[in-house]
């Protein structure tokens, strides 16, 4: 029992590392997930849950508006691919772009790209929510590369996965236009790799932020006054 009860405490312990390591923003897991809820259909949802996409290197693009439950799916499987002893890596495209930026600095990119494609699944949300330039491109494209048919990505976006091109503005005033056409020719080779081997699944419907926020959901609930 002694034994046991050690090697579970250890476990608890590298979950909780392996969760700081990996920088998940919020917490959310799949106990506050609510399936009926979301516009994909529950067979899809739990064939997520199952994982077995992540050991087969399989990717997994969410697209759909702001506030329909992308970032919480995405979180949710990060969450339980912890749970398994997985290994994750959590970036935005801002984030990945700073992080990749940081190691241009001192001549550290591949080192960096090889240490996230280290893990067995790598998120990189919201694409497309602010604009993105010729560096986010690159930074995109190397990770996503890198993890080709080695690693399992999840992508969360406002875009069409189609459109993930997109993240390379088509004019930028600062750029010549060939360093545009190349900016984006990376844009477009990363979603080629992106989407193959890629489950799709797109959001619609109502918004539930807004949803909950109008139903008094997600706050606590304020105390009468006197």
């Amino acid at each position: 029992m002694l034994l046991e009860a050690e090697i579970k405490g250890r476990d608890e312990a590298a979950r909780r590392n392996q969760r700081k390591m990996a920088q998940l923003p919020s917490g959310k897991t799949f106990e506050s997930w609510r399936e009926a809820d979301s516009s994909s259909p529950a067979p899809t949802q739990h064939a997520l849950m199952t994982l077995e996409w992540v050991t087969r290197a399989e990717h997994l693009a969410v697209a759909g508006p702001s506030g329909t439950g992308k970032s919480h799916l995405a979180e949710a499987l990060a969450n339980k691919a912890i749970d398994q002893g997985m290994k994750v890596a959590w970036f935005t495209l801002e984030s990945l772009t700073t992080h990749l930026g940081r190691a241009t600095v001192d001549n550290t990119v591949s080192k960096a790209v090889a240490k996230i494609t280290r893990c067995d699944l790598i998120v990189v949300g919201d694409i497309g929510m602010l604009p993105s330039g010729q560096v986010a491109a690159e930074a995109f494209y190397r990770v996503i590369d890198a993890a080709y048919e080695r690693r399992s990505v999840i992508v969360t976006s406002n875009l069409a996965p189609a459109g993930f091109d997109s993240i390379m503005p088509k004019t930028l005033a600062t750029a010549t236009a060939t360093a545009t056409a190349t900016a984006t020719a990376t844009a477009t080779a990363a979603v080629d790799r992106r989407l193959h081997h890629a489950h799709i699944v797109l959001t619609e419907g109502s918004l539930l932020r807004l949803t909950q926020a109008t139903s008094g959901q997600g706050v606590v609930p304020l105390a009468p006054a006197g």
